[in-house]
């Protein structure tokens, strides 16, 4: 495979005029290479190529039983592919899994931490399973960050749906990940938190430089925060390109029309 046709072209910036393709100097920060998924012959993820250079933001979206899931399963190392190859900063996460976790971290507001533990005691955990360093300074930054001195010692499994959110995500960065993977970060939240959220990942993506792959059924969530997008469906990539571009290429008036569109047609 040349995984040269596979990088996307990033979108321009108030910042000056990015080249519309990226040399391949670097090794991305990921790496899917013809990447299927088969159970009993029915294929989840079915030859999937793309890749997320290094502080980036890529959006993978898909109707329910796209493959998205299975996907990020299989770049996180929990599922091995059936074929192909899922590399996270030049790993092999189907063997080499272990060399590469303390630079990653993941969120989902459907993968409940541990209910039973406090909101300091399931960051002191994870804090350890990563190895931070400083750790409780660590955590006190995070408090700051998340607006979490009210909830602290209070039981996880007993908090709102936004505050297990917000909880979840300052989870995500205890170990100050290169590579952060977010599934639905802010369902539960409302407009209000949701971009108070996104506005806290954006910038520990700007001052880390991370990358981020973000799995979302909110368009206008994608629209802002993603410099490119990976649509998928049957378990195949059926489109990708920046925001802009695939709403010019189908003539619709936004990304929601695009994912309706092909969701219907796919």
């Amino acid at each position: 495979m040349n995984i040269e046709q596979f990088v996307p072209a990033r979108r321009a910036t108030s910042t000056g005029n990015l080249p519309a393709r990226i040399e391949i100097e670097e090794l991305p920060a990921i790496a899917v290479e013809d990447l299927c998924k088969t159970y009993r012959g029915y294929y989840a993820v079915d030859d999937v190529n793309f890749v997320v250079p290094k502080g980036w933001t890529v959006g993978l979206l898909g109707g329910n039983g796209a493959g998205k899931t299975t996907t990020i399963a299989m770049i996180m190392g929990l599922v091995v592919p059936s074929f192909g190859r899922a590399m996270v900063l030049g790993h092999d996460m189907a063997r080499e899994r272990h060399k590469v976790l303390k630079q990653m971290n993941f969120e989902s507001p459907y993968v409940a931490l541990p209910g039973r533990l406090t909101v300091r005691e399931n960051l002191t955990v994870f804090g350890r399973l990563y190895g931070v360093p400083n750790l409780k300074a660590r955590i006190e930054e995070l408090i700051e960050d998340f607006e979490l001195g009210d909830v602290l010692d209070r039981v996880t499994g007993r908090l709102s749906a936004g505050q297990k959110t917000r909880v979840a995500v300052a989870k995500s960065l205890i170990n100050e990940p290169e590579v952060l993977l977010l599934d639905e970060p802010t369902a539960s939240l409302d407009p209000d938190r949701a971009e108070w959220v996104r506005g806290r990942l954006r910038a520990y993506q700007q001052r880390r430089g991370a990358t981020i792959l973000l799995s979302s059924h909110n368009m206008a969530e994608v629209e802002q925060l993603c410099d490119f997008v990976v649509i998928m469906s049957r378990g195949r990539i059926v489109a990708m390109g920046r925001p802009r571009e695939l709403t010019e290429r189908f003539q619709c008036r936004d990304l929601d029309e695009v994912f309706i569109y092909l969701a219907r047609v796919a």
